[in-house]
């Protein structure tokens, strides 16, 4: 008799959920929405939710608030995100590590890159470059570079801004994809990444085009590909890898929002709309195109659907680096 009262209250309480979630999504939001960073303050994640909450101020009246927890390769604003009320007033900037390459470097993680969230809507996205020191790299395009570095096999080397993300995988799926043997060397950050390419200590990166600009216009960089499908604004004469014949490196760069699971799906749905609505907005398109950044306003299928395909790529890389998080 005591289990069967549980289950009935279980029951009850399920169905006072269900029924509270329409008018809960109805009214969303009626006070501030607090969104946690997995990086540190001052980041470009911060300006770029800044900008968005603008925007979305001016519709539903309230303020985001940014909610920094870095470290422990996202890690610790993952648990942050899970021990919040499931209610669309804390949601989680995912992103590219968390979801999507994490699952197959550590061994063992608190979260499940599908099970342990509501996943959102897309919210940014930006490319990543081949870039190769000028001095050093003859190459001024990406058919001459592979002629260029294959015969030399180990004795090219790239730089990436850490072990273990984006910029150090996609080295290893251009080794794989073009015959190459390029020599990977982890920085800690973007900033030595490009202090060592420009003084020639790596002959090649992969870094965000922003970060390597200023040295290509000083004539010390060239920038060969963009990892996005088209070409950035910021440098239209470069082709993408796509135009070069490597469809396996559209790769972004991305972060999207996730809420915790118990979330309701009309909540979901609230909170989906609205990012969407200030994220397809001109001003933040415009804003975003001048740090070579574009809005993701995903559905949340599409969100989900295009974080299984990323994860299905970083795979495959990390399978094929044999890299394991130090844990």
């Amino acid at each position: 008799m005591k289990k069967r009262a549980l289950l009935a209250a279980a029951a009850a309480a399920w169905l006072a959920t269900t029924a509270l979630a329409p008018a809960a999504a109805q009214t969303w939001p009626d006070r501030p929405i607090k969104v946690i960073v997995p990086f540190a303050a001052g980041n470009v994640l911060d300006t770029a939710l800044r900008q968005v909450g603008e925007e979305m101020k001016k519709t539903n009246g309230q303020n985001i608030i940014i909610d920094n927890k870095p470290g422990g390769a996202g890690i610790i604003a993952v648990q942050a995100l899970m021990q919040a009320p499931p209610d669309g007033y804390t949601l989680l900037l995912s992103n590219t590590s968390m979801l999507t390459i994490n699952p197959f470097t550590f061994s063992k993680l608190p979260y499940d890159n599908e099970k342990s969230f509501k996943h959102v809507t897309g919210f940014l996205g930006s490319s990543l470059v081949l870039a190769v020191n000028a001095a050093s790299v003859p190459a001024n395009n990406l058919k001459e570079f592979i002629a260029w570095a294959k015969p030399q096999g180990a004795g090219v080397s790239y730089a990436s801004f850490t072990a273990g993300n984006s910029s150090h995988f996609a080295g290893v799926i251009l080794n794989q994809r073009a015959g190459l043997n390029m020599v990977h060397v982890p920085f800690n950050g973007t900033p030595p990444a490009v202090q060592n390419l420009v003084g020639g200590q790596v002959h090649a990166a992969f870094l965000p085009l922003t970060a390597v600009r200023p040295h290509v216009e000083s004539g010390k960089v060239k920038v060969l590909a963009v990892s996005t499908p088209k070409r950035s604004p910021l440098m239209p004469a470069v082709p993408t890898f796509i135009e070069e014949g490597f469809a396996d490196m559209n790769i972004y760069i991305w972060s999207g929002l996730s809420a915790p699971l118990g979330t309701p799906d009309a909540v979901v749905q609230r909170v989906q709309a609205e990012f969407a609505k200030a994220l397809k907005t001109q001003a933040i398109i415009d804003k975003w195109r001048e740090t070579d950044s574009e809005p993701l306003p995903f559905s949340t299928p599409d969100f989900i659907n295009f974080i299984r395909a990323d994860a299905k790529r970083w795979s495959e890389a990390v399978r094929i680096s044999g890299f394991k998080a130090s844990e």
